[in-house]
This record gives structure tokens, C-alpha cells and sequence, in this order.
């Protein structure tokens, strides 16, 4: 079965949809509506701007959903998913390229929700930070024995998980997770502690935005972060939606899934290969590659 697969935060770079504005009519006629939609010209910070630019999240995550879903939509019909799931922010992308939310709506809903987490990033100073070469239950011990807010928030692939959280608990995490052997434990560089407790004043204001949303059934089913499961009833999907910006985006679990589910085939779509690495490291036998350009 073929598996698409959409990147989160973090695979942004100057130039990203540049190619594909210029050689797909399709696609110059989305991003024009997407600049009409978001009251600004995405597309000049995009193709031109500078790192410093494609870092504010307002500009990040709109950008990241656009190259995906507008380079899936190029595909035309050899795009025929059999099942999606989007890293984080990609879960939108994933969405929408599975027929569950409109175009517009999707990318209404990735803008609303990148300035919550701006807000929410800025009412309490937060960080994240990458633990490498420990076990998940050994990273998870830790975080809970500390009293500031830690937790565990992204599982990227075994041996490799995301914590998040206050910047005196991230500290102090990161200390006794060297103790206890990490091979790493770095700071990222980014603007708030996103899938953890401190998210909640931004999953509070886009629930609502969610539940006005339409989502219909998607043409294949979506596996989720929240659960690492498949999903196609709308219902469910708004609330895992919903749920997801203070829960863990369980993305070795979702691969594991979609593998036992049947998935011989994924493809990244979007901007870098960060997912195709990790579902390698998952996985060692899937098979796995990525589209990043317009296909002639």
C-alpha cells in the first residue's frame, strides 16, 4: 500500500515552492489564492526571504503546508493515497491531501493556529529540547520526576525523542538525562515548548476554529499523532486535531502502524527528507523516499 507522509516545523528553507510557482500553473494559482487568504505575500518570504523570515511561526507553518499540499496537488492523478500522516504541523497537510479539508480551510486553520502558539509562546518563555540513545520509558521517568513542566513531546524514531517545556524544567531534564547516559540532550532552536501543557491557551482558542471547520470523510484513512491510529470519521478527527497541540506526536508509533496496516511504500511530500530518514530508522525494510520538487 502506498503511504504519503508530510513534514512538520523545521523543514523550512529559502527558495521552498519557488520551482513549482514558476513551472505549474496549478500551483501559481494556488499560492496567489493563499497570498489573498493570508493577507500577505507568503510567496515573496518563501522564495526570498531569509532564514530569520522563514523562523517567525506565523510564517513557517503556512509556508510548510503550502509546498507539501501544492506539490501533492501537481501530482495529478498519480497521486492515489492509501493512507496518510503528517508530522505535527503536517497533519494538516495530510488532511488535506486526503480530501477530509478544503484547501482554504486547511490553510485558514494552519495560520490560526501558528499565531496561538506564537501567543502561547510568548505569554510564558518555553523551549524544547532533543534527547538522543535512550530508551523512551528511561526520557519519560525523567520528565516526570521533575517539577517544573517537562514532558515528553515528540517520538521522532527509537532512541530519539523530543521533550518539552518550561526553560528551568528543560534545564534540569536535560542534566539528569546526561546523567543517565544520553548521547545528547540539546536545546532546539524554537520559539515555545509546542505539544506539552504550555500549549493549552493556543488548543483552547483553535478549538474553536476546528469545530466551525467542515471536515468531511477522507478518501483514505489519516493516521493521527494523537493516537498513532487511522482515522476517517470527521468527528473523530476534529478532536484529535484539537487534542493535538498539548499531546505527543507519536510518529515512531504511527509508522509502526501503518507498516503492520499494510504500508509497503511512503513518500515524503514537502520541504526536506527529515521523514524519510526517520521512517529508515524506524524500519530498516520499508521503503522510503521523498519528493521535495515539481514533477515534470
Amino acid at each position: 500500500m502506498k503511504a504519503y507522509v508530510f513534514p512538520g516545523q523545521g523543514a523550512q528553507f529559502t527558495g521552498m515552492g519557488k520551482d513549482l510557482y514558476e513551472q505549474s500553473p496549478l500551483a501559481k494559482e494556488m499560492f496567489e489564492k493563499a497570498n489573498e487568504i493570508l493577507g500577505f505575500r507568503i510567496t515573496d518570504l518563501m522564495f526570498e526571504g531569509s532564514d530569520e523570515d522563514l523562523k517567525q511561526t506565523k510564517v513557517t507553518q503556512p509556508a510548510i503546508f503550502l509546498h507539501s499540499v501544492i506539490l501533492a496537488k501537481t501530482l495529478g492523478d498519480s497521486f492515489q493515497p492509501e493512507m496518510t500522516a503528517g508530522h505535527s504541523l503536517g497533519e494538516f497537510s495530510a488532511l488535506v491531501a486526503a480530501g477530509a479539508l478544503s484547501f482554504e480551510d486547511g490553510l485558514k486553520l494552519v495560520s490560526q493556529r501558528a499565531l496561538a502558539m506564537q501567543k502561547a509562546c510568548e505569554k510564558e518563555p518555553s523551549t524544547m529540547a532533543a534527547i538522543v540513545g535512550l530508551e523512551d520509558n528511561v526520557v519519560e521517568e525523567v520528565c516526570d520526576s521533575i517539577e517544573d513542566v517537562v514532558v515528553a513531546a515528540n517520538y521522532n524514531c527509537p532512541g530519539q525523542l523530543v521533550i518539552s517545556g518550561s526553560i528551568s524544567g528543560i534545564d534540569k531534564a536535560c542534566e539528569v538525562l546526561k546523567e543517565k547516559g544520553a548521547k545528547r540532550a540539546l536545546k532546539l532552536p524554537v520559539g515555545g515548548a509546542f505539544h506539552s501543557p504550555l500549549m493549552e491557551p493556543a488548543r483552547a482558542e483553535l478549538a474553536k476554529a476546528i469545530e466551525e471547520t467542515n471536515i468531511v470523510k477522507p478518501v483514505c484513512p489519516v493516521y493521527q499523532n494523537v493516537s498513532a491510529k487511522p482515522f476517517t470519521d470527521p468527528a473523530e478527527i476534529k478532536e484529535n486535531l484539537i487534542a493535538q497541540l498539548t499531546a505527543p506526536v507519536r510518529w515512531t508509533q504511527t509508522v509502526q502502524n501503518m507498516i503492520a496496516d499494510g504500508a509497503t511504500h511512503f513518500t515524503e511530500i514537502g520541504p526536506g527528507k527529515v521523514l524519510q530518514g526517520l521512517i529508515k530508522k524506524i524500519d530498516r525494510s520499508a521503503e522510503a523516499e521523498s519528493i521535495g520538487q515539481f514533477q515534470q
